[in-house]
Formats: C-alpha cells, sequence, structure tokens
C-alpha cells in the first residue's frame, strides 16, 4: 500500500502499510469520510509526527494517546496544538513541570513543532479520531500500527528516551528494551491526576541521558 509518509519511515514501516489489518484500517476511515463524518486531524497532517522527526534524528519519544478531538486542535502531533490556539491543560501542565525541572520561563506557544524538529517523536498511539468523540478510533488498527513503531525504535535506534505518561502510555513499556533506552514513567499530566506528573523530571533526565550518550540535549524552551 501507498502511504504519505516520510520516506525513513516508509521504508521501516512498509511491512505494516501491506498488512490486511492496516487496509481496514484505511477503508474503515475512507468509509467515515464518504459517511460524511468529521476526522481529526486533517488527512495530510495524520502522519505529521513522522515527517518532521525522521527516523535517524529520534531521540525522545513522547507518547499520547488519541488526538484532540475538538476543532482546531489536533494537528498529528501529541500533545500539541497549533499557535493562536489555547494551550490545553495537560500541555499546560507540561510546561509547569518544564519551568520547575530546568528553571526557564516557557513563552506559552503551544505548537510543539520545534521540539519534534530536534528529535521529539510525539506519537499518539491512535492518530485519528472523530469530531467531538474522544476515543472514537480505538481498536480500528493504529495501536496496533503503533507498537510497531515503538517496537522498531526499540530494535533499530540506540539510547532513545521514551516519555510514558499515565497507565496507558505505560502500558507500553514492555514493548521497549530498557537496555538500550531510557523509560521515564509518571501520572498523566492530565489535572484528573491531581498533580501526581509534578516533580517526574523527565525533562531534565532526558537531557543528562542524552548528553551521557554523546547526544545533542533537547532545547524544551519554547
Amino acid at each position: 500500500m501507498n502511504v504519505k509518509i516520510e520516506e525513513s519511515w516508509k521504508r521501516a514501516l512498509q511491512s505494516e502499510f501491506d498488512k490486511p489489518y492496516f487496509e481496514g484500517l484505511v477503508s474503515f476511515l475512507h468509509r467515515e469520510k464518504a459517511g460524511g463524518v468529521r476526522i481529526y486531524p486533517p488527512g495530510p497532517q495524520i502522519f505529521r509526527a513522522f515527517d518532521l522527526t525522521p527516523v535517524k534524528d529520534v531521540k525522545v519519544v513522547i507518547l499520547g494517546q488519541d488526538p484532540y478531538h475538538n476543532p482546531g486542535q489536533a494537528m498529528g502531533l501529541s500533545f500539541s496544538v497549533p499557535d493562536g490556539v489555547p494551550a490545553p491543560p495537560s500541555l499546560v501542565n507540561i510546561f509547569k513541570e518544564i519551568s520547575s525541572d530546568l528553571g526557564i520561563t516557557m513563552s506559552g506557544s503551544p505548537n510543539l513543532e520545534p521540539w519534534a524538529r530536534q528529535g521529539v517523536l510525539l506519537l499518539n498511539s491512535i492518530l485519528t479520531v472523530r469530531a467531538g468523540e474522544a476515543a472514537s478510533h480505538r481498536n480500528i488498527g493504529w495501536e496496533t500500527f503503533t507498537d510497531a513503531v515503538i517496537k522498531y525504535i526499540s530494535s533499530n535506534c540506540d539510547g532513545v528516551v521514551f516519555m510514558l505518561w499515565g497507565n496507558f502510555a505505560r502500558s507500553k513499556a514492555p514493548l521497549i528494551d530498557s537496555s538500550r533506552h531510557l523509560v521515564l514513567e509518571a501520572a498523566h499530566p492530565s489535572p484528573l491526576a491531581r498533580g501526581a506528573f509534578f516533580g517526574c523530571r523527565h525533562f531534565s533526565k532526558a537531557n543528562n541521558f542524552l548528553t551521557f550518550r554523546g547526544k545533542t540535549p533537547i532545547q524544551w524552551q519554547l
């Protein structure tokens, strides 16, 4: 199957695109759209995380669950929304933790593309959603695909930091070879976690690990 995605990821994942489950996933999305269902993010942005962070550049993976389901929010990057859109509560808490952890002031820009361009793969486990219906594209095949992405990175890259926030993301830890990579786990940054995310210091831990591995640390300040 010919999927429009960054070339290094296309080569890495071609075997997944050719599997029956992925063909079924694509057929499902076509049926949704043909039935007048609005899907987020827009088609060209579904694989945006991969387009901005080629395989060779991956240093950090921040795993989300599924895209924002309100108009104008989803942009194909986990936790990120476009400039001019108010930062969702989880992203506000992420910025608070970065400020506390690194002693820096965040601009408040909710667009995380600068992270992606530095090697932060902002990956949702589910890559599409119906407008206004959270988790509506669960179990249509995306989880199988993104699990394969995680396993590919684990097996073919070295010294990657995986940030797993909340029980859903933490359930992916067994897919990762912790002898080759740094796996950081914490509560979800959502306000529903009642502040349990704060104090995890994942951003300084990530940069310390990258520096130790001879890699350029991430400039988290936006």
